[in-house]
């Protein structure tokens, strides 16, 4: 089936500053099976993230923002491979975490989850209370899957989101502003621009 659809006008603002003591960039799966040529689940644009992203942990470490991570992980025989096929098999160089973006061993959380949602059968709703968080940057991939999930799920807490445009990435052009669209209009998220455009006080 072949259509044509536009997308619906999306607000994006250019600049956001955000209190560091009340906020947390969440990082999305980036792992080398999705950011790498050679990753089974490989996601062409996730690449051109990894700089934004990386320029925006500086940042945010600098003036003490919390930094977490989740890591998608499957085990042997795991039902999610029927959709997909085998990836970020726990363990594996797939499943690791891409050397660009290497958490702060003692500082950064890594949050293992085993399906699309950050939230779903992990701590990290209770680590961001432990926190006093309020606001989350997220950033990552896949856009409309565990992106989209794990905003969303967020906003259903009432965390505030907020997305750097530059700092998501999808398998097509479709899947990544549907995912804007969604988070904006749905869970009344913040869309910025760019990661640039996002500051800590």
């Amino acid at each position: 089936m072949e259509a044509k659809v536009s997308v619906p006008e999306i607000e994006i603002v250019e600049k956001v500053t955000l209190p560091a003591r009340e906020t947390s960039v969440i990082v999305v799966d980036m792992q080398n099976d999705f950011v790498k040529p050679e990753g089974k689940l490989y996601v062409p644009t996730a690449q051109k993230t990894v700089e934004p992203i990386r320029g925006l942990l500086e940042k945010a470490r600098a003036r003490g923002v919390r930094v977490f991570y989740t890591q998608d992980t499957h085990y042997e025989e795991d039902p999610e491979y029927s959709i997909w096929g085998e990836h970020v098999k726990y363990g594996t160089w797939g499943w690791r975490i891409i050397d660009e973006l290497k958490p702060v061993e003692g500082r950064d959380i890594v949050v293992m989850k085993t399906r699309y949602d950050g939230f779903y059968g992990t701590p990290l709703e209770d680590l961001l209370k432990v926190y006093g968080v309020r606001n989350v940057v997220i950033t990552g991939t896949v856009a409309n899957i565990c992106v989209l999930h794990t905003a969303g799920s967020a906003a259903l807490r009432w965390y505030k989101v907020y997305v750097p445009m530059d700092s998501i990435s999808a398998l097509n052009d479709f899947d990544y502003y549907a995912a804007l669209r969604q988070i904006s209009f749905l869970y009344r998220g913040v869309i910025v621009r760019g990661s640039d455009g996002i500051n800590f006080d």
